[in-house]
């Protein structure tokens, strides 16, 4: 799974920019997160049709950044995901990302971007 960063201008309609490029090529996102700090904001969001998304937005004219995510699914109680990035952070694990990508009877399906996705992906694995 990919998560596409989109940096914008903090201004009034940058996310309805950056989501009217993806919609009107037919993309569906998984999850998405959105922030304005000061001038700039910075847009994340996590999606099955990367090209189509790169692509997109590059025509539209934006700043993007594409890169991995592992996904792990967790107990859906108090404490569990807690438990997940005390593994990571243990192994020296930076979490540069995470996403709830849905909660279900199997548990919450989780999103995790690193700074070393390979021993995220072994730890996650365990």
């Amino acid at each position: 799974m990919k998560q596409i960063t989109v940096l914008v201008e903090n201004n009034v309609g940058a996310l309805a920019d950056v989501l009217d490029a993806l919609g009107n090529v037919g993309v569906n996102l998984q999850s998405i997160s959105a922030q304005g700090e000061g001038q700039k904001g910075v847009i994340r969001f996590i999606t099955r049709d990367e090209i189509s998304s790169s692509q997109a937005l590059k025509k539209a004219g934006f700043n993007i950044m594409v890169g991995d995510v592992v996904t792990t699914t967790v107990k859906d109680r108090p404490g569990e995901l807690a438990k997940v990035v005390r593994r990571l952070a243990d192994r020296r694990v930076n979490i540069e990302c995470i996403y709830l990508l849905s909660r279900g009877a199997e548990g919450a399906e989780v999103a995790i971007k690193t700074d070393n996705m390979a021993e995220a992906v072994k730890v996650l694995r365990l």
